[in-house]
């Protein structure tokens, strides 16, 4: 019986250990969906941006007004692709999931041209809510970040 019970609990204890079901499911989804975004970014294709975000998505980009819809939000990825950024990089650092809602926390890296015509790179970290679609597919529902103070 004690046999048993050990057995029970060491068992118990390893299973208790490993990821929740479906973590990982979200997490390789949300990774694939950000490097398909930074490409999407890449080749300046707005509309392919837009995608990533579901229908009533709201975007709090720093030092603008709250942008809600994905028809805003990709206009807002246009207006920032005409204006010259480039070179945008994320990375993911966690991914929690409940039910069809999951959060990413991050950081990120992109280049801005000065008006003096020289490149800047700004760097910051974001927040975002993804959501789970009808289709399966995790979307970002709510995306937040900011830049960090200068060194």
């Amino acid at each position: 019986m004690r046999y048993f019970l050990a057995s029970f609990c060491f068992i118990a204890l390893v299973i208790g250990a490993g990821e929740p079901a479906g973590a990982q499911t979200a997490q390789s989804s949300i990774e694939a969906n950000n490097a398909d975004f930074v490409d999407k970014f890449a080749a300046k294709d707005a509309k392919g941006l837009g995608q990533h975000y579901t229908e009533d998505a709201v975007a709090f980009p720093p030092n603008e007004n709250r942008v809600a819809g994905r028809e805003s939000v990709q206009k807002m990825w246009q207006t920032w692709i005409d204006a010259g950024l480039t070179d945008l990089t994320l990375k993911s650092a966690q991914v929690e999931e409940s039910g069809n809602l999951a959060y990413e926390e991050g950081t990120y890296s992109i280049k801005i041209p000065g008006k003096d015509g020289k490149t800047s790179e700004e760097i910051g970290k974001y927040i975002v809510v993804w959501k789970k679609g009808d289709d399966g597919e995790w979307r970002l529902h709510r995306d937040i970040w900011n830049t960090n103070p200068a060194k």
